[in-house]
């Protein structure tokens, strides 16, 4: 067994610092990289991508990632977990092959996990009983089955940890859950049962803390944010994981950024509902628990930690399609910004109606004002400029195009002084919903394939 292993985080997102996994396996010694891809909406756009091309699915930039950093990771023998795979892991390591073939790149391993994805499956599964029913509200997928595009079961880090047995020294995987990618190199590297939820706990901890990316290494920080040096250059975040469940929250010493446990805080807050019950595939941990200690300067040491056995069920997530919506932007100068703002919001909307359109919602938001507070918002005695942010939702895709045409007009025909329309008239964007359920475990499995070059 190691003493310890580091675990770096790389991505905390798709559209992530493409520079940062590069830095992380350049910059200083790592065991392991964990490369965090996906959201729920995520998964919905991977889907389409996937309908219209099957060799697609995947985060795309995932392959550029690895066509710079395959040969170090190959060299120093690091290890890399990533849900990058998407709805098509098995396409995304065959692109991942196709880079070291073109480097002459041999004797790479890479595992995939799949199976999470069960769209195919929503029918069976109901007439088995099992109805993925809004976990939240209640409501009864029925009403939305039919615009339902993607559904993806969240596996835990059992199956990452059978890929790490059989050798991958890259995993691809599907839905998994975020703290999956951290915590599955902490129970093959240490050897802890599956019932040590103490420790499984500790493991989901670290990978909660990782999974955002520079969130937790001073990026986003609300605390002191003028005190964190070099956000052009912010490292990552690494976790120093140690066999007795405690571990290291710190970074490479030659970045930017800042590790504190006010920044490692700020991370743990966040996306949490109950703190005493963060529930995941593989135990529910007790965030009250947590213990934090700066030891030294981007060093944070976090123990005892607490965490109860595993729930029954997987969540599952879905998206379906709830519609459209158009957005459009007008700027207005001053003098009297915002009052020329609310005017034009106030033509625009009369003329909606006198035209008999009918939305599910329409919204406005003058930005520079109330745009982050809403009725928060005092006003002020003056604004240079205001811009009036309309957008309207709704199931009917003639209405959005109709409230489009409805923009332009008023440069001439409502309140001076205003410009900002360059773009020209909006489009009516696809309206993708989120649906959360619950899923029995028996009603799944995991599938783990490693293969090699």
């Amino acid at each position: 067994m190691k003493e310890k292993i580091r675990i770096a985080s790389g991505q905390g997102f798709w559209g992530d610092l493409q520079t940062a996994p590069i830095d992380q396996v350049r910059k200083g010694q790592v065991d392991y990289m964990m490369l965090d891809y996906l959201a729920e909406v995520t998964m919905s756009i991977m889907q389409k991508q996937k309908l219209k091309d099957p060799k697609l699915g995947y985060a795309k930039d995932l392959i550029s990632v690895f066509d710079t950093i395959l040969p170090d990771i190959v060299e120093k023998g690091i290890r890399v977990i990533t849900n990058g795979g998407g709805v098509n892991p098995i396409a995304c390591r065959d692109a991942i092959f196709e880079v070291a073939k073109k480097q002459n790149i041999r004797n790479l391993k890479i595992g995939v996990v799949y199976g999470d994805d069960i769209l195919p499956e929503i029918d069976s599964l109901a007439a088995r009983g099992m109805y993925l029913d809004n976990m939240e509200t209640g409501e009864k997928l029925s009403a939305v089955r039919k615009n339902v595009i993607s559904a993806n079961v969240y596996f835990g880090a059992q199956p990452i940890v059978q890929a790490l047995k059989l050798g991958a020294q890259i995993v691809i995987t599907g839905r998994t859950t975020d703290t999956g990618l951290t915590l599955a190199p902490m129970m093959y590297e240490f050897d802890w049962k599956w019932d040590d939820w103490n420790k499984i706990a500790a493991g989901t901890v670290a990978g909660h803390i990782l999974e955002c990316g520079g969130q937790a290494s001073g990026g986003n920080f609300t605390g002191d944010w003028k005190c964190v040096p070099d956000l052009a250059n912010i490292g990552f975040p690494i976790a120093e994981a140690y066999p007795d469940g405690t571990f290291i929250i710190t970074k490479h010493e030659t970045t930017g950024g800042l590790v504190s446990s006010a920044t490692v805080k700020e991370q743990l807050l966040y996306e949490i509902g109950n703190p005493k019950n963060y529930i995941t595939p593989d135990c529910i941990a007790d965030f009250t628990s947590i213990r934090l200690e700066d030891i030294r300067p981007n060093r944070v040491r976090v123990y005892g930690i607490e965490g109860r056995a595993a729930t029954d069920s997987y969540k599952v997530s879905m998206a379906y399609f709830d519609g459209y919506t158009a957005f459009s932007t007008l700027t207005y100068a001053w003098p009297d910004a915002l009052e020329k703002a609310k005017k034009a919001d106030e033509i625009l909307r009369t003329r909606l109606s006198n035209l008999g359109l009918q939305f599910e919602e329409i919204r406005t938001e003058f930005l520079g004002y109330n745009s982050s507070f809403g009725p928060l918002a005092t006003n002020p005695e003056s604004l240079n400029e205001v811009v009036l942010r309309v957008g309207v939702r709704g199931k009917d895709k003639n209405a959005m195009e109709r409230f489009s045409r409805e923009i332009a007009p008023l440069i001439l025909t409502g309140p001076p002084s205003v410009t900002g329309f360059a773009a020209g008239r909006p489009k009516p964007s696809e309206v993708i919903a989120y649906w959360p359920a619950l899923l029995p475990k028996a009603a799944v499995t995991p599938k783990v394939e490693v293969t090699s070059i």
